[in-house]
């Protein structure tokens, strides 16, 4: 008998809500996005988002049932992601799930959002090899984790300052491209010559990442540009920036892959959906005779199928939360 997981996201600007069963079975994920709220203000404004979630969730949760022809006698539990993420957003997603747990009599999952991300991949490939290296790369994150097994992870480094996301949507900011900036600045780089401007690429020691050095480069040499009356070609910007980034990102997790014999690797995220990291890993991966893998874009960016799959595999350990359970915005991805 299958069991069926009904998932509910809200740690930023999506209200999602899925019914996955088995941790593979996507019987719905419906997502309803914020991006056409928040673009007028060049980024997601907390309190607009908690007060859209409010709005929106009890509407996306039914639609989620009855896209999966399901009511809700027909869960076996409720997931929920409970941080990291915007404290009042996440607060919306959590009262929610409370609610229909307490409701129902059902159990509770609590699960971790950036492991919701590493799970996006379980869904389409459930049968991934252990150990693997996975690259986690959002707007708020940009981690690299070693999964041993299943709730069974390292966390090797991460970001020191911005994260890479967060440089994008800064530099297509300063570039007038608008809000979401990561889908933006790809599209212009195709038309630009990624060799033009040599911007500077951040090699901390170990595995950790820092990009705010390269966005303050950008910032710099358009300035310069300005100021001395030349012409700025954007595209050729675009294409140097996102390659500096694909350099930094590619190179450390082939790094991680090497140091810790790990003969695949995945991605995760937000930016997991750029298609020029996507080409640049693919291609160092085969030269040195590893697998890459990632989600179809719907299952990058934020979602609630990846909550659920996370969730099952929680369910299966019996490691559930109670109806205490609360909003954690710097919530860490469990380490071992």
């Amino acid at each position: 008998m299958s069991v069926k997981i009904l998932a509910i996201e809200t740690s930023c600007d999506e209200t999602s809500a899925a019914v996955v069963a088995d941790g593979v079975k996507v019987l719905s994920n419906i997502i309803s996005s914020q991006v056409d709220v928040h673009r007028k203000f060049g980024g997601v404004v907390p309190e607009v988002a908690s007060r859209k979630h409010l709005e929106l969730i009890n509407h996306v949760i039914k639609e989620a049932l009855d896209q999966a022809g399901l009511v809700f006698g027909n869960l076996d539990a409720v997931a929920v992601t409970h941080g990291p993420g915007l404290v009042g957003a996440l607060l919306v997603g959590v009262a929610a799930a409370k609610a229909v747990a307490f409701a129902l009599d059902i159990p509770l999952i609590a699960v971790n959002h950036l492991e919701g991300h590493i799970y996006a991949n379980f869904l389409v490939r459930p049968d991934l090899p252990f150990p693997l290296i996975c690259l986690v790369v959002s707007g708020g994150h940009t981690d690299l984790v070693l999964v041993l097994h299943h709730g069974d992870y390292r966390l090797l480094g991460s970001t020191r300052d911005d994260a890479a996301g967060e440089a994008f949507d800064k530099v297509a900011r300063v570039l007038e491209l608008g809000y979401p900036g990561g889908p933006a600045i790809e599209r212009l780089a195709r038309e630009g010559n990624e060799e033009a401007i040599d911007f500077p690429r951040a090699y901390l020691d170990g595995l950790d990442f820092s990009f705010s050095g390269l966005k303050t480069a950008v910032l710099q040499y358009l300035h310069r540009c300005r100021q001395r009356g030349e012409e700025v070609n954007p595209a050729d910007v675009a294409a140097s920036f996102q390659k500096a980034v694909v350099d930094v990102l590619v190179d450390k997790t082939m790094e991680a892959a090497r140091n810790y014999n790990c003969p695949t690797i995945i991605l995760a995220g937000g930016v997991a959906a750029n298609g020029r990291l996507r080409a640049a890993l693919a291609s160092r991966a085969r030269q040195e005779g590893l697998e890459v893998f990632y989600p179809p874009p719907v299952f990058c960016t934020d979602n609630a199928a990846m909550i659920g799959c996370a969730a099952y595999y929680k369910y299966l350990r019996g490691d559930l939360a109670s109806l205490t359970l609360n909003a954690m915005p710097g919530l860490p991805l469990p380490s071992s």
